[in-house]
């Protein structure tokens, strides 16, 4: 099976060749949506970028945001010749998905990245560096089905020592996770990244705002295709001034995804996610001598113990009952949103069948 060349180095697969055949309707092209604007999005095609909009059909059936294309996603488009845009008929099967809850009081799912190969878990070695903060992203990326490295840029704003010190704390969170210790305004370590690049190869980059992502974008392409802006001396951040998400092809294979910094990161289906980010506090739970241990006063506790010895940092401990119960409670209110949504599908299915007999 021939492959289009151009969308070879996009990610085009024969398994994506083989889904698509077995939904397209005769005339139907692909794509790859690359930017998201209101209502719109950017696609790239084998006719070239283009913008598209979602079917009615696609959009009456979507039950919440997740069901809506993203940047990454792969979709089947239909050609509207007369303007040179497309129409988005469906999404194909995402290999992988980075996800988080929606900001604010909504539950529901927004999908940061998809189809993702590698997630380069991007922080800054200097004041904002924040090991907990590094911990829920290390969560939802181990959920999303992509593979993690962390990434930890601006070595050039810091000593050895304080590289070396903040590259531990990271080591202790990540269980086996690769760590690069770059700087992206120097050129410093980008021979490290190189491995995860190629044809068909798809990294998105993700962190909080100012952690440097924009500049590593712009190292990587190999001239300025990101808006940077320089660091305030007063509290050592970048002003980030990217505002979307974006996919960026590269010039030596494979592509970027540059999302904006987040303010708020919470969590979204992510309870494989922290059984892997926490793997040494769940090893420890399974050895406590009772199945039902509270970690309180029970005997044999390995838990207790590791907390007591120092083996397991409390602050460490600590998050992860944090993490637990903002799952948990995440899991209450989708409960919650789940019956109300379902009730009004029902309530307009009898609606639609009373106006249909009537």
């Amino acid at each position: 099976m021939k492959l289009n060349t151009n969308m070879n180095r996009l990610g085009w697969t024969a398994d994506r060749e083989r889904q698509f055949r077995e939904t397209a309707q005769p005339g139907d092209g692909f794509g790859r949506v690359a930017l998201e604007h209101t209502h719109l999005y950017r696609i790239y095609t084998e006719r070239g970028d283009m913008l598209a909009e979602v079917a009615g059909k696609l959009r009456h059936q979507a039950q919440g945001r997740g069901d809506y294309p993203a940047v990454g996603d792969w979709v089947t488009v239909r050609y509207r010749e007369a303007d040179n845009r497309a129409i988005i008929h469906s999404i194909l099967p995402r290999t992988s998905k980075f996800s988080r809850k929606l900001a604010g009081f909504v539950t529901d799912e927004q999908i940061v990245a998809a189809n993702v190969d590698t997630v380069f878990l991007v922080a800054a070695l200097n004041q904002d560096f924040n090991v907990r903060r590094l911990e829920r992203y290390l969560i939802l990326a181990w959920e999303s089905g992509a593979n993690p490295v962390i990434v930890l840029t601006k070595a050039d704003l810091c000593g050895e020592d304080e590289r070396r010190g903040k590259a531990a704390e990271a080591e202790h969170v990540a269980m086996g996770v690769p760590i690069c210790t770059i700087s992206a305004a120097e050129g410093e370590g980008l021979d490290r990244l190189a491995p995860y690049f190629g044809e068909g190869q798809t990294v998105a980059l993700l962190g909080s705002s100012g952690a440097g992502k924009s500049t590593l974008v712009n190292a990587l392409y190999g001239e300025a295709v990101m808006n940077v802006r320089e660091i305030r001396e007063d509290d050592d951040k970048g002003r980030h001034t990217t505002t979307h998400r974006e996919l960026v092809p590269l010039p030596g294979g494979g592509v970027l995804i540059d999302t904006p910094g987040m303010r708020e990161l919470q969590l979204w289906h992510a309870d494989e996610g922290l059984g892997h980010g926490f793997r040494d506090v769940e090893e420890l739970t399974a050895a406590c001598r009772f199945d039902d241990c509270s970690h309180g006063n029970e005997p044999g506790c390995a838990v207790k113990e590791a907390l007591r010895s120092g083996a397991l940092p409390a602050d460490r401990y600590d998050s992860y009952l944090k993490l637990q119960r903002e799952l948990a409670y995440l899991a209450r209110k989708e409960d919650k949103a789940l019956q109300l949504k379902e009730k009004k599908r029902w309530k307009k299915l009898h609606s639609d069948m009373r106006k249909h007999h009537s």
